[in-house]
């Protein structure tokens, strides 16, 4: 007699979630964070809203989890700034990589959509910089302190503030859209950083 199967709920589940993650994702990329809505994600899913709601409380908590997903996706488990001992040369790699990112629509879209939710709505803010930025940023922190022991950093410097001053203009140029974002901007900020601006 033939065995029937049990459905697996939990692979149907996770397939759901990911078509949910998928669909934010694409819409947002079509017609904006603005007009964006649960039932939208929900026909293009293919889902009930109510499954949506069974997981998230709200369209912007959905897109957090989405691009949490795309940043983790494209990370390929490479969690670690590069350490070749040329310490200009890694942060030039890790900061022409992250103008390719900011230069992505996949990337900029969303990421420009929780940016400005997260300016009004104050956790949706604090999760997004606790789940997407300061992970990042403490990268930046390890590859300076190890510098430091290196002695390419001074000693006094605090590694926390000094990588501001690498991610912040590229961060500013991206939220003005004045001026073009390239790696020769870049490899400019990594250098005037590392260099300083106050004559020797």
């Amino acid at each position: 007699m033939a065995q029937t199967r049990t459905p697996d709920a939990a692979r149907r589940s996770e397939r759901s979630r990911r078509a949910i993650l998928d669909a934010s994702l694409d819409l947002v990329g079509e017609v904006g964070y603005p007009r964006l809505t649960i039932e939208a994600i929900a026909a293009r899913a293919g889902v009930g809203k109510q499954t949506i709601y069974r997981w998230w409380p709200s369209k912007a908590a959905v897109l957090l989890d989405a691009f949490v997903a795309l940043v983790d996706d494209n990370a390929e488990g490479a969690y670690e700034l590069p350490d070749t001992g040329d310490l200009a040369a890694d942060l030039k790699l890790v900061l022409r990589a992250t103008v390719d990112e900011l230069n992505d629509p996949a990337f900029d879209l969303p990421y420009r959509a929780l940016a400005a939710e997260g300016t009004i709505n104050a956790e949706l803010g604090a999760e997004f910089v606790a789940r997407i930025l300061e992970p990042q940023l403490q990268l930046y922190v390890k590859r300076l302190r190890a510098a430091q022991k290196a002695g390419q950093v001074a000693d006094d410097i605090e590694p926390r503030i000094a990588l501001e001053l690498l991610v912040g203009p590229l961060a500013q140029r991206w939220l003005q859209r004045t001026l073009p974002l390239t790696h020769a901007y870049a490899d400019t900020v990594v250098d005037y950083t590392l260099r300083g601006i106050a004559p020797r």
